[in-house]
């Protein structure tokens, strides 16, 4: 485990395994060198970047379980090819990410963190709150149809929103409005949710033109990753009234964020905290646990990733 996580991890490990704890060693790259050759499997949870340098320094290695959906800091592509299983927590996570995104889309809407300091600050007393956006009349577009995106999007139908999506394909089994271009879904809704994974696909494809097409009485929601979004267009499409606001729980450098989009009073900034309750981040150390469990039980993995697929 080369960075610490959460305890329900680290207690089912050590339970089944001998746990190298690496952050805990006074120099981690020399106990790294002197544990190599004994390594067969890592747990980690978005701290280490695994790329084919990180892979070459351990010739036993047979699985990489990792805390999360998203695995944009593993090369699994690279995995796949040398026979390294990859696996993520998808499922577990999706419905307290699903409940964050609308509660995120609803306060950058209705301004609920500014309102809440108008009143603390008691300007209330002064005179009331100015009137807001509002959800009514609005259409929807969700970049990522995936498992998370497919749950936003039914949560959203009961508001009476309609929804629209891009992908890389149609999908066949979903009704809602297919766009083939991100910027032609942006020109038909005011409000856009990205819940896309980091890749190289994906890198700033939410760019300008995006913004431009969304226009200004637009809303910006990104609960996916912060690779996604050319964050310098944003923050110049958010200052010139280009789009009218975003809530954002990821960022392009986390855990460090733009002062210019900090300044901003009209955002919404959440400090990617979509899956962060109790139950569900137990939920999810279990899922790296039990992945480990079952690999090394030869039953084969639990939650592989695409790019390294197994057949039981």
């Amino acid at each position: 485990m080369p960075a610490q996580m959460p305890a329900v991890v680290v207690d089912g490990l050590e339970n089944q395994f001998r746990l190298l704890k690496v952050w805990e060693a006074p120099d981690r790259d020399a106990f790294m060198r002197e544990v190599a050759s004994e390594v067969r499997g890592v747990a980690l949870g978005g701290h280490t970047k695994v790329d084919a340098a990180f892979m070459d320094r351990f010739p036993k290695l047979e699985i990489v379980s990792s805390f999360g959906v998203g695995y944009d800091y593993i090369d699994a592509a690279e995995a796949g090819r040398r026979g390294i299983m990859v696996t993520n927590t998808p499922d577990v996570l999706t419905d307290e990410v699903a409940d964050l995104t609308v509660g995120l889309l609803i306060a950058t809407v209705r301004q609920l963190p500014q309102v809440d300091r108008y009143l603390r600050e008691g300007r209330w007393l002064e005179k009331p709150y100015p009137l807001t956006a509002t959800l009514r009349g609005r259409k929807v577009g969700i970049l990522g149809l995936g498992r998370i995106g497919k749950a936003v999007a039914r949560r959203l139908e009961g508001f009476g929103l309609p929804i629209s999506y891009h992908g890389r394909n149609r999908q066949a089994d979903v009704s809602y409005d297919y766009y083939p271009t991100l910027a032609g879904l942006a020109e038909a809704v005011d409000i856009l949710i990205s819940v896309a994974p980091g890749s190289a696909e994906t890198d700033k494809i939410v760019n300008a033109e995006v913004f431009r097409a969304l226009g200004p009485d637009g809303i910006f929601v990104n609960v996916g990753r912060g690779s996604v979004v050319d964050e310098p267009a944003l923050i110049e499409a958010l200052r010139s009234k280009t789009i009218l606001s975003a809530g954002l729980d990821v960022f392009a450098d986390e855990p460090r964020v733009s002062k210019e989009l900090i300044d901003m009073e009209h955002v919404v900034l959440l400090p990617h905290v979509g899956s962060a309750s109790v139950e569900t981040r137990r939920a999810m150390g279990q899922l790296v646990v039990d992945n480990l469990v079952s690999w090394f039980a030869g039953k084969g993995p639990l939650t592989p990733v695409a790019e390294t697929p197994h057949r039981r």
